[in-house]
């Protein structure tokens, strides 16, 4: 056995090689400035389809990128073969910033968050009138998820021809934000879809919404003939729809520039993710008033100040009574 004394050179040092080749290791990552430009249109066990101008492109993320997913809507860099021919692989080399992210949990007690989508400006909350029953908590989630994400809601009304709308609208009419209303003659027409396209155009809206209420067939009537997704129906039975959507992807909007996300039908919207603090910006007329309340205040408590700001005319009493019930949505199960 070799040993070394005291003053040893460089040079009796022995070398290990490097099995994995003759290259020094190196904690000094590639910029990747060259790389181009996409966004994730889908991801499916592990393979991403990005849109590289106007070619759909499949990668894989870099290994470099560590546990740090993409979702749709991300706005990623790309290197590799970039052609979008057939048995052909990019690489996802970075996620740039996102500007926004609507999240969910399994339920309120599951303190893992999914990443629905992300780089969106809207949420389309779509939801049948009748087959199936309307879900009231299940928008009010929704909202509070759309409000936490800085996300503009918008609520849309299928299957008018079986149940009037006017229990919902006026459940919801104190939060001022647009409607649509709908039939499913008008959904075969395509006035809905014409009526629907004028809020979407110009942004990225992600649609949600029960299994069965027709929200991939609306979608459907907004995008491109060849991008139309398969659809479902309801159970006689147990009145619930089949998820016939089972990953979100992002389509053109035809017509106008913007995109629809289309997203699996949910039967749960968990909250666990959500800082109640953050809901009330969605309430610019209320927001003033909480100057007022006492440290880390519900806004449902007897000191809190929003109840004199309300009864001196500084805001529409209906307005706070929208806000508590979406706060205490939270602590609701959506079947309560």
């Amino acid at each position: 056995m070799r040993r070394y004394g005291k003053h040893t050179d460089e040079d009796d040092i022995r070398q290990r090689p490097n099995r994995k080749g003759n290259r020094p290791r190196t904690n000094i990552r590639p910029k990747h400035e060259d790389a181009a430009g996409g966004m994730v249109l889908t991801v499916d066990r592990g393979r991403l389809t990005c849109l590289v101008e106007d070619r759909m492109v499949h990668a894989v993320k870099a290994r470099e990128l560590g546990r740090k997913a993409a979702v749709v809507g991300d706005r990623v860099a790309l290197i590799g073969d970039l052609s979008g021919k057939k048995d052909t692989l990019a690489r996802i080399v970075r996620i740039e910033e996102r500007t926004s992210v609507l999240r969910r949990t399994a339920d309120d007690d599951d303190p893992f968050e999914r990443v629905v989508v992300a780089n969106a400006d809207q949420l389309a909350i779509v939801t049948a009138l009748a087959d199936p029953e309307p879900r009231p908590r299940l928008i009010d989630r929704c909202l509070v998820a759309a409000f936490d994400a800085g996300l503009s809601p918008l609520l849309v009304l299928t299957k008018s021809d079986l149940a009037p709308p006017d229990k919902i609208l006026e459940a919801y009419g104190a939060l001022d934000f647009p409607y649509v209303v709908t039939s499913r003659e008008e959904l075969e027409n395509g006035d809905a879809a014409d009526r629907v396209r004028e809020f979407l155009a110009g942004r990225a809206t992600a649609f949600v919404g029960h299994s069965g209420v027709g929200k991939t067939t609306l979608v459907n009537a907004l995008v491109p003939e060849d991008r139309k997704r398969v659809t479902g129906h309801v159970n006689a039975v147990t009145g619930r729809g089949r998820h016939t959507t089972t990953s979100a992807l992002a389509l053109p909007l035809e017509g106008a520039e913007g995109w629809v996300i289309d997203t699996p039908g949910v039967r749960s919207f968990g909250l666990h993710h959500v800082d109640p603090s953050r809901v009330i910006h969605a309430f610019p007329d209320l927001e003033p008033g909480t100057e007022g309340c006492p440290r880390a205040c519900s806004h449902d408590e007897p000191d809190c100040a929003l109840d004199a700001w309300v009864e001196e005319g500084h805001a529409d009493p209906a307005r706070l009574y929208s806000l508590r019930r979406l706060l205490a949505t939270r602590e609701r199960r959506e079947g309560d």
